[in-house]
């Protein structure tokens, strides 16, 4: 039979089968390939394992938990296929693989199931080993909130014990008086069943020793009981299926680490007041459940670990620190956080087989594993040793400029000898010069020794060298050093050469960005002391935003007031300088900046000729493409035709995002007739959002065919008009929209889009409902001449103030309490004018 080898990314095999997979099979296999953890591939590959015979599935089982090693599930299918075919010996070698790591109670109730069947035909020594089992598992897991079916398991067990002499018969009530006082005291499902079982026992062997034995356990049980409620509810959110991947950010995981913390938090804060060895049992179990889902957390590792050495156990905190390290290898700071713990505790040797581990392993050997190895031989074994490792790093490929500067601060801070350190840095400067940040922190180093003349020798070598497009931060450092050491003209020169220097590169963006003022700016401030005010800094910032966006420069670069500084200062001896300094040292500077190219200054008075016309997002979010997805939670753009700008349409082509003629033509004939004249009387949009009065008015004066007043015919009828779905999106948007933008004035149907009173009043002619009540009373002569006046005015063409007329229309009629109807159906609800014929 053929055997199938797959390769892993890494080159190792990973599986031999004997019959090569099925189709999906083999797309699973090429997933995994691509991702190592692919859960549905997984899925996919162990259901193909349990369809086969132990004897070719073995293999993908292995690698299955390779993956995984803390899959309780995989585990327990692994084992029962060994089981079924009754391979006694591999069932127990897998046992021994996965209990003690996997504190799953169907894991341990197949283990006892195995147990039993091996011991039951083994009369009395078989018991024996049975018990011990059971003792064994609920010694692990017995204080698991889902153990209680063992422990009713376990008691049913010890009561069926055969019983030859009475002596046998008491240890047998007293073994068993014994689980049921542990089951009854643990927050688990069935401890209200275990307590009404304890006592019916106790009561049939002696109502007078039960009486005290209840007595004395019960506050103990009803405290245990109140806790299990509390913990039910910090267990439900727990997922027993997860399996353990690397961390990816998705929001199941987040909540899934949440919800463990919690219930880490909840078992530390010992709510049923457990002796000191029984809470740290309770809490060490939880933190090794913890770790069967989340495996790959660094952060749970090490939290584990520092709760065992903040309460006296250092030992125990070894070994979780050893297991972190075996779970995740590539994960440099558990080294560390192992180094600094050994170091602490004053294990030197330990800490330092730490360190040489750590510089082994080819994916955590890099330079800053030797510079802290290099710190760590200078605190236990002084300078000379420290020395001694900084020579190693020089020739390990890994060495990088940090080392040198690293070594070199060493030397000036602990050894007080800058001649030493001096010939550090320019060992290292022989092969980093071409690394501008190793000059800066050469240069830096001078200052702090005041050594003014060969900064200038340091700055003019290194842009001898360095390409005029990576020697930016090079100039800005050397324009500060002349400002603060130099005169006049040697400050000028520097600039002047500086701008010739940028030239050179074709990025005319940073030139033309760089302004006389700006420079003056930086020249003159001092700290956070600004020789202008902060509006006139956000000016010049945006000026220099957009300049960078003109010439396309998008890429953030490394701000030298901002890079960290070798010699273990916050700042520089040097102050940053140029424009990058200035966008960096403004208030606010400090904040992630967005993405340049995606930015747009906004200008009201760019009007139509913006750099994007026509736009206009009705959500407050993004605009998308044309109305591929429109609905209210959609970043919803309305073309140049929705807008009334159809003459933009003829200017040329239209900006990404916005729909061409056709497509909005195409819209407005699906539209009703009076919804298409609404839209196409909108006038053009000066700014982000339109004029919300002159929409208003638009709407005021539309003519909007009545509407039956049932809710469900509206519902039924109104999107079979409309006949497009898409369409009917649009209007529902919008109607919301004008409702939220209208601050409650206008009540906007939620079917047509358009206001309901008109809708009602321009159709029946009648008075509104909620203002029937009041046609019967008596009309007060001064209230109906201002209504009277009210009505005159609408007779009038509307204005952009029409809405705001109407506002105090109704205000004054609801003074009033009167409601009065005119011919024709206008009056202070009508939808439209007196005067209007439309």
């Amino acid at each position: 039979m053929k055997e199938v080898g797959v390769m892993s990314p890494h080159g190792q095999t990973l599986a031999r089968l004997g019959s090569p997979l099925n189709e999906k099979g083999r797309y699973a296999r090429e997933r995994i390939n691509t991702y190592k953890y692919d859960i549905d591939a997984w899925t996919t590959l162990a259901s193909e394992a349990q369809a086969r015979p132990i004897s070719e599935a073995a293999p993908l089982y292995e690698e299955l938990l390779a993956t995984f090693p803390t899959a309780a599930k995989y585990w327990k299918a692994y084992v029962e296929a060994h089981i079924s075919t009754n391979s006694d010996d591999a069932a127990k070698h897998i046992f021994s693989r996965c209990l003690l790591n996997c504190l799953h109670i169907e894991l341990w109730k197949c283990y006892i199931r195995f147990i039993r069947k091996v011991n039951d035909s083994k009369g009395q020594d078989g018991r024996d080993e049975t018990k011990k089992a059971y003792d064994f598992m609920l010694g692990r897991i017995g204080m698991d909130i889902a153990a209680g079916p063992m422990w009713l398991e376990y008691i049913a067990f010890l009561r069926t014990a055969p019983v030859t002499a009475p002596q046998e018969d008491s240890q047998r009530m007293t073994s068993v008086r014994k689980a049921y006082q542990k089951a009854i005291l643990a927050p688990i499902h069935h401890v209200e069943q275990l307590w009404k079982e304890y006592e019916n026992f106790e009561n049939s062997i002696s109502r007078a020793l039960a009486k005290g034995l209840l007595a004395e356990y019960q506050p103990k049980h009803f405290s245990a009981r109140a806790v299990y409620r509390e913990r039910k509810k910090f267990c439900e959110r727990i997922d027993q299926n997860m399996l353990a991947v690397p961390p990816t950010g998705s929001i199941k995981e987040e909540q899934q680490l949440t919800a463990w913390k919690q219930l880490l938090a909840f078992e530390k804060a010992n709510p049923q007041r457990l002796e000191p060895s029984a809470l740290t049992k309770r809490v060490a179990f939880t933190y090794e459940q913890c770790l069967m889902y989340l495996y790959h957390y660094p952060d749970v590792w090490y939290d584990y670990a520092t709760w065992h050495a903040q309460n006296g156990s250092p030992d125990s905190a070894v070994v979780v620190f050893q297991r972190a390290l075996k779970a995740l290898p590539d994960t440099t700071v558990l080294y560390y956080a192992y180094a600094e713990f050994e170091e602490a505790r004053g294990s030197i040797k330990e800490a330092k087989r730490v360190y040489e581990s750590l510089l082994r392993n080819s994916s955590t050997a890099n330079a800053l594993a030797y510079i802290q190895y290099m710190r760590f031989t200078r605190r236990t074994e002084g300078s000379e040793g420290a020395r001694k490792i900084f020579f190693e790093a020089r020739k390990a490929p890994a060495c990088t400029y940090h080392v040198y500067v690293a070594s070199a601060a060493m030397v000036l801070c602990i050894d007080k000898d800058p001649k030493a350190a001096r010939t550090i840095f320019e060992l290292g400067l022989k092969k980093y010069i071409h690394e501008p940040a190793y000059v800066l922190e050469y240069a830096d180093f001078l200052c702090r020794l005041n050594d003014e003349r060969n900064v200038r020798v340091l700055f003019e070598r290194a842009l001898s060298v360095l390409p005029p497009e990576e020697s930016i931060e090079v100039w800005n450092c050397f324009m500060a050093f002349e400002q603060l050491y130099g005169d006049i003209p040697s400050m000028l020169k520097v600039e002047q050469r500086r701008k010739e220097a940028l030239s050179q590169t074709g990025d005319d963006g940073v030139a033309a960005a760089e302004s006389s003022l700006q420079q003056l700016i930086t020249r003159y401030r001092f700290l956070d002391l600004w020789p202008c005010s902060s509006g006139d800094l956000d000016h010049l910032v945006r000026q220099q935003m957009m300049a960078q966006r003109l010439s396309g420069k998008t890429e953030q670069q490394a701000l030298t007031s901002g890079s960290g500084n070798g010699m273990g200062g916050n700042e520089r001896a040097i102050p940053a300088s140029g424009t990058e300094g200035l966008a960096a040292s403004f208030p606010g500077g400090h904040i992630v900046r967005p993405d340049l190219a995606q930015m747009i200054v906004y200008d009201p008075k760019q009007g139509l000729g913006g750099p994007i016309p026509g736009q206009v997002p009705l959500s407050g979010i993004g605009p998308v493409s044309g109305f591929s997805t429109l609905g209210p939670q959609a970043g919803m753009t309305f073309g140049p035709s929705l807008l009334g700008l159809q003459h933009q349409l003829a200017q040329g082509p239209l900006p990404p995002g916005i729909m061409s003629s056709a497509g909005l033509d195409e819209i407005l004939n699906s539209l009703p007739p009076s919804l298409s004249s609404f839209f196409s009387r909108l006038p053009p949009v000066n700014g982000p959002y339109p004029d919300t009065e002159v929409v208003l008015s638009i709407l005021l004066q539309a003519d909007i065919p009545s509407v039956p007043s049932e809710g469900a015919t509206q519902q039924a009828q109104f999107p079979q008009r409309i006949g497009n779905p898409r369409t009917s999106a649009v209007i529902n948007s919008l109607a919301s929209e004008l409702s939220v933008v209208s601050r409650g004035h206008t009540v906007v149907d939620g079917a047509t889009g358009l206001p309901s009173n008109a809708s009602d009043a321009k159709g029946h002619g009648d008075i509104p409902p909620f203002k029937q009540s009041n046609a019967s009373k008596r009309k007060d002569p001064e209230k109906e001449e201002d209504q009277e006046e009210s009505l005159t005015s609408q007779s009038r063409p509307a204005s952009r103030d029409v809405f705001r007329m109407r506002q105090l229309q109704r205000a004054r009629v609801g003074t009033s309490g009167q409601a009065t109807s005119t011919s024709g159906g206008s009056g202070a609800f009508s939808a439209e004018p007196s005067g209007s014929s439309e």
